[in-house]
Formats: structure tokens, C-alpha cells, sequence
């Protein structure tokens, strides 16, 4: 899925929300003298004994950035070790402060904290992500306990809590900023919400409840990768690849090699891989198998099968959210995003829900008829539509998105990127190829501001490996802020799966492929535009269901005729892409948008079904998922984005009960270009109160008041309905 957004933990307060729902340690608390001072003694004698370590000194590298030619794998622990002591070390001297609780000595006093801690995590989460391991993968394992402890030494230490809670309860009185309010609102609610409150037998229990869960999530990520990375279909016919293009053949020829099946032809799971299949391929058999062996991941009864673990994570969530006082984990989540409850949740849903299942319906219907007319005996199956879609495409709008790849080469999308970011916020780039990287794939940029000065790094790391998860992201390596007298300047980073290039030839994008590098620079803008003073409020530190917006936004200038003529540019000859072939696009853009919006709502119903279950019972994963899909009513011809055993969002990514965030986001992100469309798609009015109101602010305001500061008025849904061709104009 677009612009899944990974943050590495920040600081006390961003340590405490980061971990509260990965797992905790049930180490007993130690309020010892002894203990009390170890600490910091700790973290210098395991510094002392590390003196070679990267993260015990500042980086000796432009800009600050992590200096990835000297972290070894030796080095995590000891950095992990070292930074946790010091942490517990500085939130120590707030509790023995001996002077009256204040926003200053308390609040601010735990923004500053944890900063080895932050600075090691950022490098290791970045990596097991985009370049991981099996070193890094068992460093995970031991590294996810003693963080989740760290995180509950913090959230159910009383001593602090009290001093938190005494300065909470004077807010009125202290004449605090909007910012600080809210810092200080989200630190009180952090303690609340990790368990301060709890008798001493409970939180005993949910420490227990978190460790668990946080194992399983480490299960249920490590089984999904490898049964990802196990599946391939191996073609030895050159007839068995009929309809594909030539470019799709060839990559899949370099995947067989690398797989150590060279002279044939190697198709796997990943999207770069079957989506292509699944479109082109005229083997039914073939598609078939391919296509299971994408929605099976998970759930092969082997050792890599998640149905158990993701039935337990489930029950154990429901189990922590009622110890919390919570009717269910998914109220227990969105207490603290935009949505605030399931049923609101649910109620968006059921609005949207019923054209778009009509919609994939009528789908279905012409996709049958074409089926009949050419002589088929068989009913549409999922391994069908992207085949028949296709072709239906191709009949009603002469168009097929290969068309789009000559005109859509990566190295002119990215300049079409930086060309719009330029028009809108006056940003420039240069690239630099001297930086530190963490792979030698990965290129690097400096980002100036519209005054010329130098405001951020950005890395760009766009081809699929064995060594990255799915899907795209953006992350941050160090975030903005200026606080405790450090001006901060962001290094940010964009993840994405392209196919690579093949042979002399550029990296071609689809169209689709194109909009998603818009919509994760969307995100990096998001990052490098942040001007907040407190570390924990940066760029996309903001509710889950609102930090997909300003990516959603940035899609739509992919699609103007303007922009275009910019960038999109034949990769051999330089014609621009002729108009008709735009117009194509844009009567294409509403195609098989009833598929797209069932797909993605059926996983959304989904995650919402199993955080929404009130026992603590284990189910059975299988029995559950088939319920919860016939209880809506999805079609046989559809799966669901995300099947429960490889949607890895929920059960080891940060969108547990969150899954809808995607189109939550997308009905501001929809409403917000009606005020581009109204003023102009570069007006410069309109971009500077997107920057100032949106961009910049990060955290640091209620999200939907910054909304309607820049737009004036709450979002509609009719915009995001006219734009996948569900609601006439």
C-alpha cells in the first residue's frame, strides 16, 4: 500500500506511543539507591568498553548522516544497551528533582531525554525494513523486549507519573503555547493510556500482555517474509509466457538467475513480479497458480503459517484494551486519532461501500460477457480480473498502462516530482553521489529551501530486493526540530519496489508506478517541511488516520496536463506525451475504481473485525475471516487487499484498527485540491497555507483545526466519490 509511514522512536514521550502497542518486558521495577544510580554508570562502562562504536560519538559525516560504512551488525546491541541505560539514567534525575514539578523540569525534561536511544533506533528500524538481514532479524528479537521494557519503566513508573500528572492538573494556570498544551496533553494521555493508573497486579499483567504480543508481531513479520521470499513460479516454455511484454520476460529471466533457475523464467509474490502476470499473461493455469500463491502467504499449515499467532495477537489485544478499561482494541486506538471511534469508522464505510460493491459488480458483469464472447466455459475467478480488466481497458479507452512506460522513465518522474515541489513551496535539489548510503542503490540529494538554505538530505532507495519488505514508505533518519538550543535539520528517506531496469535501458514506470513516487514525496515533503520546536511533533508525527493526507494530496499534480508536459517525456526520442494518450489516462483514471475501493474496504472491515472482538479467545483465523467476508458481503471474484495471515499492517506494522486510515486521508486529500482547482494548481497563496497550516505544523495542533485552518471548512465526502467514479458530477 501507498505511504506507509515507519518512525523511529524520538523521545520519552514518542518511546512510550511507538512501543505501547508492540510488547513489553515483564521485568519487576527495582526502586533500590542501587538501581536508581546503576544506570548511568552502565551506560558509560558498556561506552567505555565500545569505543569504536558509531553511535557513541557524533557522526564524522556531511550533514550529520549516519555513518552507514562503519555501523556493524556488532554494534546495535551495545548501542541499544548503552542508550536504554542513559534514558533511565535522565528520566531518574526528573523523578529525584527535588524542585516542584514544572512544564520546564518535567514535560520538556522528557521531550530532551533519550536521544542515544533515538539515535541508534533510527538506523536499525530503517534498515530491517529496506535492507535487513538474518543478523539484523535476530538482533530484532532480542532488541523488541528490552525496548517494550524501557517503555513500561517509563509509562508505569508512579513517581513520575505523579510529577506528569501535577503539572497536568495546573495547565490552565501555565500560560503555555498551542504547541506545549498539546505536548503536555499527549504526555498525561500517554501515561493514562500505558497503564499508569493500574494497581500493581495489572500492571504486572500488562507487561506480560505486551512482551507477548510483541514476540508475536516479530513471528508473525519474520514467517511473512520468508514465505514471500520461498514462493516462486518457475517457467521453463517461452510458449507459458504469451501476452507478457518483452520487458516483464526479461526481468523475470534476471530473477531466475539470481534464484539459480538460469535458461528460464522466474515469477514471485511480490508486486513488481505478479501484477504484470496477472495482467499479460494468457495462461490460465499459470495465473492461477501464481495468484494463490500470493493470497495462500500465511496460511500453508508449515512452519511459516500465521494463523495461529495472528488469532493470538488478536485476543491479546482485546484482553490489554478491557485490563485499560477499554470496550475493544479498536477503541482503545482510535481514542487517539481523528476517527475516535469504530462505529464512526464503520459508519464512513457503509456510506462508501454500497456503490462501490454495485460498481465492482457491474465490473464483473462486463468482464463475464467479454468471457462468453470469446468462447469461455468458465466463471470469473480473482486470477481472472487483472487479466480481463485489462482487455476491457484496452476495448472501451484504447489504452493499457505499458503504454504509459516509455514516457514514465524514473530518472524524469523524480525530476517531475522536485519540478512541482519547486512550483509549490520553492524547494530545490542537488544530487550528491559522495553521501553515505546504506546500499549502493540508494541516491542522495540536498533539499534547499526557498531562501537557499540547505533544510534537509533526501535518499531515494527504489528497487525491489530480498533484502526490503513490500510496498513503499517514507521514514525519517532524523527529524526536524529546535529544541533544547539544537536546530535539527531532517534526513529523510522514500523505500520503494520498482522493477529494475533491464539491460542499457532506464527504469520504466507504469502510470500507477509513477503516482506512487508522487504520493510517497508527498510524504517526505511532510518531513522536510516541518518547522516545530519539539522533536516528538515533527512532520509526520500525527494521528495515523491523518498522516496519509498530505501524500494523497500531492498525487493529484501526477495528473495535470502542466505537470506532465514537464517530465513526462519518451525516454528514447523526447516527445512528451501526446495529449491523446493523457486523455486516455484520464478517462481510464475511473476504470475498475469499483475493484480498487472493495479490495481495499474488505481489508479495512477486516482489521476492524478482528479489533473489534470482546473475548479472549484465540479464534479460529480461517473460520473468522470467511465470517467476517461473507458478513459483508464480498464478491467470490474479490480477495481482500490483505488476507488476516499476510496483512502485515495490523499484525506487525502500526495500523492495527487503522487500516482505513488510507481512505480517511483521502477524503482531506481529495477536499484539499478543490482548493487548488479552485485558485490555480500552483496559486501561491493556496501552497503557502498548505506549508503553514499543513506541512509545517506537524503534531503540534489538533490535526482537523489545522485542516480547517488551511481550508476554511471540514472536509466533504463527495469530492473523493467523484474521483473514483462513484458519485455523478
Amino acid at each position: 500500500m501507498k505511504g506507509l509511514t515507519l518512525k523511529p522512536i524520538v523521545s520519552a514521550v514518542a518511546l512510550a506511543l511507538a512501543l505501547s502497542a508492540c510488547g513489553a518486558s515483564n521485568i519487576s521495577k527495582d526502586t533500590s539507591t542501587e538501581t536508581q544510580i546503576a544506570p548511568k554508570v552502565v551506560a558509560q562502562q558498556i561506552i567505555d568498553n565500545n569505543a569504536s562504536n558509531p553511535f557513541f560519538k557524533p557522526y564524522d559525516t556531511y550533514f550529520g548522516i549516519p555513518d552507514f560504512a562503519k555501523i556493524k551488525p556488532e554494534h546495535y546491541l551495545p548501542a541499544f544497551k548503552a542508550g536504554i541505560a542513559q534514558h533511565k539514567a535522565e528520566i531518574q534525575a526528573i523523578i529525584d528533582n527535588p524542585d516542584a514539578p514544572t512544564f520546564a523540569n518535567t514535560i520538556e525534561a522528557m521531550e530532551y531525554s533519550g536521544n542515544l536511544t533515538t539515535k541508534v533506533a533510527s538506523v536499525f528500524y530503517n534498515l530491517t525494513g529496506a535492507d535487513t538481514n538474518e543478523q539484523l532479524q535476530v538482533i530484532s528479537k532480542k532488541v523488541a523486549p528490552m525496548l517494550s521494557s524501557a517503555n513500561d519503566d517509563i509509562l508505569l513508573n508512579d513517581a513520575l507519573f505523579q510529577k506528569v500528572k501535577a503539572v497536568y492538573n495546573h495547565r490552565d494556570s501555565l500560560s503555555l503555547n498551542v504547541a506545549q498544551a498539546k505536548l503536555l496533553e499527549d504526555t498525561y494521555k500517554s501515561f493514562t493510556r500505558g497503564g499508569a493508573n493500574l494497581s500493581e497486579a495489572d500492571k504486572t499483567k500488562l507487561r506480560g500482555l505486551n512482551e507477548q504480543i510483541g514476540k508475536l508481531s516479530l513471528e508473525f513479520g519474520d514467517n511473512l517474509l520468508a514465505e514471500t521470499n520461498a514462493f516462486e513460479l518457475v517457467i521453463d516454455s517461452k510458449a507459458d509466457l504469451a501476452g507478457l511484454p518483452e520487458d516483464v520476460i526479461n526481468t523475470a529471466a534476471q530473477t531466475a538467475v539470481k534464484r539459480g533457475h538460469e535458461g528460464k523464467w522466474v515469477f514471485t509474490t511480490s508486486r513488481p513480479s505478479i501484477t504484470p502476470f496477472l495482467t499479460y499473461a494468457d495462461n490460465r493455469d499459470l495465473r492461477e497458480v501464481l495468484y494463490k500463491g500470493y493470497v495462500e502467504r500465511g496460511n500453508n499449515d508449515n512452519a511459516n503459517d500465521n494463523k495461529k499467532i495472528l488469532a493470538k495477537m488478536a485476543a491479546l489485544r482485546a484482553e490489554r484494551a478491557q485490563l485499560m478499561g477499554y470496550k475493544t482494541h479498536a477503541h482503545f486506538v482510535l481514542e487517539e486519532r481523528t476517527a475516535q471511534t469504530p462505529e464512526n469508522v464503520y459508519e464512513l464505510l457503509n456510506k462508501v461501500w454500497p456503490a462501490a460493491l454495485a460498481q465492482a459488480e457491474s465490473e464483473v458483469a462486463d468482464m463475464q460477457t467479454l468471457i462468453n464472447q470469446e468462447g469461455g466455459e468458465f466463471k470469473l475467478a480473482g486470477w481472472d480480473w487483472w487479466y480481463y480488466s485489462d482487455k476491457i481497458r484496452v476495448a472501451k479507452y484504447s489504452f493499457n498502462e505499458q503504454q504509459t512506460r516509455p514516457y514514465f522513465s524514473l530518472e524524469n518522474t523524480l525530476q517531475g516530482v522536485f519540478y512541482t515541489a519547486n512550483r509549490l513551496f520553492g524547494i530545490t535539489v542537488k544530487e550528491r553521489t559522495d553521501l553515505p548510503k546504506y546500499n549502493e542503490e540508494v541516491r542522495t540529494w540536498e533539499v534547499y529551501d526557498k531562501n537557499g538554505e540547505l533544510m534537509a538530505i533526501f535518499l531515494g532507495d527504489y528497487f525491489v530486493r530480498d533484502s526490503k519488505r513490500g510496498g513503499a514508505w517514507m521514514n525519517s533518519y532524523r527529524q526536524q526540530y529546535n529544541m533544547d538550543g539544537v536546530d535539527s535539520k531532517p534526513i529523510i528517506v522514500n523505500v520503494l519496489n520498482y522493477p529494475r531496469p533491464v539491460g542499457d535501458e532506464p527504469a520504466l514506470l507504469t502510470f500507477d508506478e509513477a503516482s506512487t513516487l508522487f504520493h510517497e514525496f508527498g510524504h517526505a515533503l511532510h518531513g522536510m517541511l516541518s518547522d516545530v520546536e519539539y522533536r516528538s511533533q515533527a512532520g509526520t508525527s500525527v494521528p495515523r488516520d491523518y498522516v496519509e493526507f498530505p501524500s494523497q494530496v500531492m498525487e493529484n499534480w501526477m495528473t495535470q496536463p502542466e505537470v506532465l508536459a514537464q517530465f513526462a517525456k519518451h525516454y528514447k526520442t523526447g516527445e512528451v506525451i501526446p495529449q491523446e494518450l493523457v486523455k486516455k489516462i484520464q478517462a481510464a483514471s475511473k476504470f475498475n475504481q469499483g475493484f480498487a475501493t472493495v479490495e481495499y474496504m474488505a481489508a479495512t472491515k477486516l482489521d476492524l473485525d478482528w479489533h473489534t472482538v470482546t473475548d479472549f479467545m484465540p479464534k479460529d483465523a480461517a473460520k473468522f475471516e470467511a465470517e467476517s467476508l461473507n458478513k459483508m458481503g464480498l464478491i467470490s471474484e474479490i480477495a481482500p487487499r490483505y488476507r488476516s495471515t499476510y496483512f502485515s499492517h495490523i499484525f506487525s506494522g502500526g495500523y492495527s484498527a487503522g487500516y482505513y486510515s488510507y481512505i480517511w486521508s483521502d477524503i482531506l486529500g481529495a477536499d484539499a485540491f478543490e482548493a487548488f482547482k479552485e485558485n490555480g494548481i500552483f496559486d501561491k497563496a493556496t501552497a503557502d497555507a498548505f506549508r503553514n497550516n499543513i506541512l509545517s505544523q506537524g503534531g503540534s495542533e489538533d490535526p482537523m483545526q489545522l485542516y480547517k485552518q488551511f481550508r476554511g471548512k471540514e472536509a466533504g465526502i463527495d469530492p473523493l466519490l467523484r474521483s473514483r467514479g462513484l458519485l455523478a458530477k
